[in-house]
C-alpha cells in the first residue's frame, strides 16, 4: 500500500502498475480509495539512482485518465486466485534549507523528496515520525513521492511518476504500510499489481496471470500519456489479506 504521514481510517482497493522506462528509468502509476479524518500526505518510498536531486522524479498528470486501473482490470476476465507475490525485502542500505518544489498533477499537489533529510523542508503535517523511519533503514538513502490529500472518504485518481532507477535488473512496487505512524511486521494487503517487463525482458512473473490481448484492446493509450505500451500484454498479481509488510520486486531479468 502506502506510508501515511496521519492515521487513516481505512484504505482499501490499492492499485499498483510498474513499467521499465527508457534511459533506466522506471514509470509508476498508484491508486487506491483512502478514507481519513485530517488532510495528510501519502508518501511513496523509491529506490532512485544514488545521487538523484529534486528534479530527478518526474509527475505525470493522470487525471484525465480516471479508469486507467479499471481499463487495466478489463484485461484480465478471469478472476485470479488471491497467493502471496514474489516479494522479498531489499538489502539495508546552520540555514534554513529552501522549501521543496511543490508541483500541481490533477487533483494533487506533489513534491519530490530527494533523501530522507529533506523531509525538514515539507510541512510538517505531511511528514512521517524519525522514530517510524529509523525502523525501515532500508529506505535511508532512497527518493521519496510525497502527494498531499484532502480529508473524507474518496476514490483517488491515478498518481503517476517516473523515476531513476537503481537496480535497471528490477521493477519495484511500493507495497510498505505505515498507516498509524508505526511500523508493524505484518500488515493487511488489498492490492493489485500490474506489470508490463518490457519485449526485452525476461520477468520472474511466471505466478502472474497474463492479459488475454495486448494493452490497445482494452486501454485507451492515447490517454495514458505514454505509460502503456499499446503492442504488448500486460500482466497482473492479487495481494490479499494479513502477508509480510514489505516491497515487492520483481526481476525482470532471470
Amino acid at each position: 500500500m502506502c506510508c501515511f504521514s496521519q492515521p487513516v481510517v481505512s484504505v482499501s482497493a490499492t492499485n499498483i502498475f510498474a513499467r521499465p522506462a527508457e534511459e533506466g528509468r522506471q514509470f509508476l502509476v498508484y491508486s487506491m480509495t483512502l478514507e481519513a479524518k485530517k488532510d495528510l500526505a501519502m508518501i511513496l518510498p523509491v529506490p532512485v539512482k544514488l545521487g538523484t536531486d529534486e528534479k530527478g522524479l518526474t509527475f505525470i498528470d493522470l487525471s484525465g485518465y480516471p479508469e486507467f486501473f479499471s481499463d487495466l482490470f478489463s484485461g484480465f476476465p478471469v478472476p485470479i486466485p488471491a497467493s502471496k507475490a514474489l516479494t522479498r525485502s531489499m538489502t539495508l542500505s546552520g540555514e534554513a534549507a529552501p522549501k521543496l518544489e511543490v508541483v500541481k498533477v490533477g487533483s494533487f499537489e506533489a513534491s519530490f523528496v530527494p533523501t530522507m533529510k529533506d523531509f525538514s523542508r515539507l510541512d510538517e503535517r505531511f511528514r512521517i515520525s524519525d522514530t517510524a523511519w529509523k525502523e525501515l533503514p532500508t529506505y535511508k538513502d532512497y527518493g521519496f513521492a510525497v502527494f498531499k490529500l484532502k480529508s473524507g472518504d474518496a476514490k483517488i485518481h491515478p498518481m503517476a511518476f517516473s523515476f531513476p532507477r537503481r537496480d535497471t535488473r528490477t521493477l519495484f512496487f511500493p507495497t510498505v504500510h505505515i498507516h498509524d505512524g508505526k511500523v508493524h511486521r505484518t500488515a493487511k494487503f488489498d492490492h493489485s499489481l500490474y506489470c508490463q517487463p518490457g519485449e526485452m525482458e525476461r520477468p520472474e512473473i511466471h505466478d502472474w496471470q497474463e492479459s488475454y490481448a495486448n494493452a490497445s484492446r482494452f486501454m485507451k493509450t492515447d490517454k495514458a500519456k505514454g505509460l502503456i505500451l499499446a503492442d504488448q500484454h500486460c500482466y497482473q498479481k492479487r495481494l490479499s489479506g494479513r502477508l509480510s509488510n514489505q516491497d515487492t520486486i520483481v526481476n525482470t531479468f532471470a
